[in-house]
């Protein structure tokens, strides 16, 4: 799959900055899977659609550094969560829309990026929810960037 000329250009965050307190401690996004580091399996699903790939990463910033164009690391050093990483990214898009993934999801396929992405085009400052991956409970969203103040609203009322 390339960039499609009939969806607004749209950068793309992996997110990689967790605590990793499901697998002992280790970075997710480098724990090999079928032979390769499992953020490299998002890069290569996803790399054709965004001239702006960002990891938020909070940890191993020069192995992250080859998958991406631009790295973010969350304002707090104690792993304040996924909405941490997608303020940093939100704050550093260079297009209107931002792709979110996690990244321990290397199945997730191209239909599924496709369809996320014709669902949020039309409706721009909205969410489209990935609702077939909802049960396996792994976050797959599409913003728009201009949703970056009320996700600050958000972080401050924690």
């Amino acid at each position: 799959m390339t960039q499609r000329a009939d969806l607004p250009p749209c950068s793309i965050l992996l997110l990689a900055g967790g605590r990793g307190q499901r697998m002992g401690g280790r970075d997710k996004g480098l724990i090999e899977w079928q032979g390769r580091p499992l953020i490299a399996h998002l890069h290569r699903l996803t790399r054709s659609l965004s001239d702006d790939l960002i990891i938020s990463c909070n940890r191993n910033r020069q192995q992250y550094a080859p998958y991406a164009d631009q790295l973010v690391q969350d304002e707090s050093n104690d792993f304040p969560g996924p909405l941490a990483g997608i303020r940093a990214g939100l704050a550093v898009a260079r297009h209107t829309h931002l792709l979110v993934l996690p990244c321990d999801v290397p199945r997730i396929d191209a239909q599924l990026i496709d369809a996320m992405r014709q669902s949020a085009a039309p409706a721009p400052g909205q969410t489209a929810d990935a609702a077939p991956w909802r049960a396996l409970g792994t976050l797959a969203v599409y913003h728009s960037a201009r949703a970056a103040r009320h996700l600050r609203r958000c972080l401050a009322e924690r």
